[in-house]
Formats: C-alpha cells, structure tokens, sequence
C-alpha cells in the first residue's frame, strides 16, 4: 500500500502590510518554526538515505513572498529579534524567581543561532532550497491557485483560470517545471451543474466543474476530503474547533452502479466524472490517520510532553511551558522539557507507522491501495512545534512498516490508473464540510463586492489589453483583485478572529482594484496617467506575479497560458 503524505503551505500576501502581529512576522514565524525545521528535518533524512517522498506545495502567492528582497530583510531581522529576546530573558527570570526556566533560554538561543545558520547556508532562499530536493529526486512540489482562492464561489469562469492558469504558469517560473498535482484551495469543489450561490445574488444555469478548470490549466490530480467520497462526518477546520458548526453528512455517487458503489472508499484515486468523462484524478485524504495528527484534543499535538503554544512569555515571546495534564490552566502550565517532548515525538512517529501498516493489513492484496493524508505544512512546527520531528521520525519508522511503501502523490497517480469513476457533491474540508466557512451571513458581503469587482474586471480586460498604454494598470487591477480572492479573509471573518485585520485588507485590495478598474474604462487622459502613477505605487506594496498579463489573456480565451506569450 503507498502512503502519500500532502503538505500545503500557504500564507496570503503579507509582505509591506506591517510587521506585528498580522505582517510580515506571520510569514517569518511560519519560516522560523515551519519552513526551515522541516527543511532541516528532510535534509537529515537525506544525509542517512532515507527515503522521504514528501508531497509539498507552496501556493504562488507565498512562493512570491519567499523570493522577494523583503522578506529577506525581515526574516534577518526577524532572528536579531528572537535573540534579543533570548538575551534579556536572564535577567527578567531571576528577577522574577523563575530561575528554573533559564535552561529553556539557552535551549532556544541554541535553536534559533542553527537555523539562522541553514538560512545563511542556503542562501537565504527556502524556496531554492525546496526546488533543489526536488531535482534531486527527493520531493514532490505540487502547485495551486495564484492567491489561493476558493474557486466554487467566483462568479466568473474566467477568475477561475486566472487563478489556476497563473498557478501553473507561476509555479513553472519559479520551480523550473510544471506541477502534476493542484491543491485546491480549501479542498473546495464544485461539480459541473446550476450555480446559485446565495439567494439574490448572481446564477448561471450551467457551469463548469471544479475538476474540469483544474485539468484545463494543466494539472493531473487534486485532493478532496474523504466525505465528498464515502459520506459521514467530515473532519472539519483543526477537527472542528470553529464554534458554532454541526457536522454535515454528503456523498459521492460512483459510476458504474451497485458494484462501483462497494468501492467507496478513501484508499484508492478515482477518475472523477463531472462532464461525462474523466478529465482529472482525485486523491481522498484518509479520515482515521488525518484526525491522529490534525486533531489537537484526539490527536498527538494535544500530549501534555508537548510544547503550549498558547502560553508566551512577555516581553519576548518566549515559550516556555509545556503543554501539562488535560484541563491544566494557562498559569498552571509545567516547564517544558524539550529532551522527553522529542522522546513522545519518536513514540508517536513509531505509532503512527505502526497505524499505517494496519490500515495496509485491513486491505489486504489490493492492488492500487493508498492512504493519503493531507495537511497544512504549518501545523508541523508553528502550531504543533515538535511537528517536524515527528515527520522526520515518521519516516525513520515506515521501514518497520512492511507493508507501506511510502512515495509523491504524483508517483502513485502515474503508476496506478484509477479503475472507477466518481461524481462528487460540492464540498470543502472546512467546517460542516460545505462553503459555510467562507459564505455566511457575516462574509456575504465580502462576495457581493468581489462578484461586482469580477464582472467590472473582465468587462474591461479585453480593450485594456489591446492597448499597451493600459498593460500596467491592468496588470496591477488584477493582482489587486486576485490578493482580495483569497480565502483567507472571509475565514478570519467567520472564525472571529482578527475580523477587522482582515475587513481592511479585502477592503483595502477591492477598492484599490475598483479605482485601477474604472480608470481602464475610461477614456480620460488625466484620468488614465494617474491611474498609471497609482498603479506603479501599489505595484511596490504589492509587486508579484511579473508575468501575469499572459495569464489575463489566456484566461480570456480559455486556452493555458504560454510562457512565452
């Protein structure tokens, strides 16, 4: 049986919006306790050759943040930060009469100076770093949505290859190869048929499905979650730890009758039938080894050996605590002891293969038989902070698991031709399982001025790209109303959290699209030059996707964007 392991690495544009605590510091946190243990973690397990065949994607628009000269400017930054706070924790400990942390400063000061050290070493480039196992043939990079969109709920097919076709053509820019494998923001799908997404707001009779937009732009293979395949109780956002949300209960229907009916199931890929052919290949993330890792009160992340990432010290930052007995309060929480939490990372790592090798029993000699369990690469490190090393202890243990053979996604998919067919309902792997954590009563309004921004878009696209003199404003309205797409927004809004962060940064982006946007449907000159002088402006806060006028015009007339357009 093969196992793929899935990470999606993902943050919206951040870079020139601020540092704490919603800037830039979201994405050097995420390269400080994410990007670069696990790069370590998979470095390691190349140097004792072992084998790692991680399937990782970096969604376009946090690859652009990973190469732009200010993130490098402010991940040094960043570590001088870190340090600083290493430096004066000493005395405030003492001073406090907590003495007993002091080993925990210096076991962090060790940390941070080694990966500031690997950061120096690959010269300052994750994102190389990542390409150059790729080429070694140690990883699978897969790609995405240009700013990570959720696809279901644009009202315009035309933003829809935008968002895929500047993916694939972004992703081959940077990685030097075409993605076989899309990951499709939010798991989102939706299958060819009417479209009515709120009562009021814009429909279409017919529209095209998720799978076949994703197969146009050139990719092979997608993943869902598992109850848009086999039904019951979909896992949710972190395992349901958004308040206020019921399980919801779909199913695909197979192709083929009753006896393609008897394999449903999440260890095999299917052919996923939308148009009536199979245009695309579905990876179903397996319920019963995600929820060991994703759930932090079923799950290892919850063990109380574990770091508490929600206990800091101030000032500075410091974690220090562990995570202690279930029920333990904040101010109760015990010291952290790094040597017996790397201990339970190895024991968890040994179980978890031990679980693998048992669904592999249960299936028996089947051919074609995987488990595949997708996640958000910044669980590993960022909420989960032994996470990396339980990954790299993964790996270390799979040998003892004789009946898993661990491999890319796109190495299963290319050795292992679906047999059945599948029609999928529309869903997510958010909460309910359906689109509810992204249009709800309190983000409706957010699609309402997005569905106006695309339709104004897309009106205009045409003659602005007939005419040379309107290419900067039009590139830039379109990165604008890309950065405003993302998914990420009406998430915060509907979790609670940050809600107001996130209002000005959708806000801020449409407005800046819909000024750009009137300008190329004017014909004034004074008008149109300070449209051009705005657009240069917005393009230092907001300067990706460098290639994107040949994105616009292959998702105008519905053929793949070519490099060389």
């Amino acid at each position: 049986m093969d196992f793929v392991l899935a990470l999606h690495s993902h943050l919206p544009w951040v870079l020139n919006h601020g540092r704490w605590p919603h800037g830039s510091d979201w994405l050097t946190e995420a390269a400080l306790e994410t990007y670069l243990p696990l790069l370590e973690a998979l470095r390691a397990l190349e140097a004792d050759a072992i084998d790692a065949p991680v399937t990782i994607g970096f969604t376009p628009v946090l690859a652009n943040q990973l190469l732009n000269d200010t993130f490098r400017t402010e991940m040094d930054a960043f570590f001088v930060q870190r340090l600083a706070a290493c430096d004066e924790a000493p005395a405030s400990l003492s001073a406090t009469g907590e003495g007993h942390l002091l080993p925990l400063v210096g076991y962090w000061r060790e940390r941070i100076l080694r990966l500031q050290e690997l950061w120096r070493a690959i010269g300052f480039d994750i994102v190389g770093a990542f390409r150059a196992l790729e080429d070694a043939g140690r990883i699978e990079i897969i790609g995405s949505a240009a700013t990570h969109g959720f696809l279901p709920l644009l009202a315009r097919d035309e933003s829809i290859r935008l968002q895929l076709g500047l993916g694939f053509s972004e992703h081959r820019r940077i990685f030097g190869r075409d993605p076989r494998g899309c990951w499709v923001p939010e798991c989102a799908y939706r299958p060819r048929g009417a479209w009515e997404p709120w009562p009021g707001g814009p429909r279409a009779p017919i529209r095209r499905g998720t799978d076949e937009h994703v197969a146009d732009a050139g990719f092979q293979y997608f993943f869902v979650d598992a109850h848009l395949v086999i039904g019951g109780t979909p896992l949710g956002v972190s395992s349901g730890e958004v308040p206020g949300t019921e399980p919801a209960s779909v199913a695909a229907t197979p192709a083929g009758g009753p006896s393609a009916q008897a394999q449903r199931t999440p260890y095999r890929a299917f052919a996923v039938l939308s148009s009536g052919r199979a245009r695309s290949v579905v990876l179903v993330r397996d319920p019963r080894a995600s929820m060991q890792v994703w759930s932090r009160h079923q799950g290892y992340p919850g063990d109380a050996a574990y770091l508490e990432f929600h206990k800091l010290r101030w000032p500075g930052g410091l974690r220090l605590w562990r995570v202690s007995e279930p029920g333990t309060d904040l101010g109760a929480k015990a010291p952290y002891d790094p040597a017996a939490a790397h201990a339970q990372a190895t024991g968890h790592a040994a179980h978890f293969a031990g679980l693998l090798d048992h669904i592999a029993a249960e299936q028996g000699r089947k051919r074609g038989t995987v488990v595949a369990v997708p996640f958000d690469t910044e669980l590993f490190g960022h909420w989960w902070y032994e996470g990396p090393d339980f990954l790299e202890e993964v790996y270390r243990a799979l040998p003892t698991a004789r009946r898993i053979r661990p491999s890319t996604a796109g190495e299963y998919v290319a050795a292992h031709a679906p047999r059945v067919g599948v029609r999928l309902p529309a869903g997510s792997w958010g909460a309910n399982g359906d689109f509810s954590m992204w249009l709800n009563d309190r983000t409706v309004w957010t699609w309402e001025r997005l569905w106006a921004l695309e339709a104004a878009f897309w009106d205009v696209a045409p003659s602005a790209l007939a005419d040379p003199e309107r290419h900067a404003i039009l590139a830039q309205g379109a990165r604008e109303m890309l950065l405003a797409q993302a998914s990420d927004w009406q998430f915060i809004i509907s979790t609670g959290a940050v809600a107001d962060y996130a209002e000005r940064r959708f806000t801020g982006h449409c407005s800046d699209a819909d000024r750009l946007v009137a300008a190329l449907a004017s014909e004034d000159a004074e008008q149109l030059a300070e449209a051009r002088d705005a657009a240069a402006g917005l393009a230092q806060r907001n300067g990706l996707f460098p290639e994107i006028l040949p994105a616009i015009r292959a998702a105008l007339s519905g053929r793949r964007a070519r490099s060389d357009a």
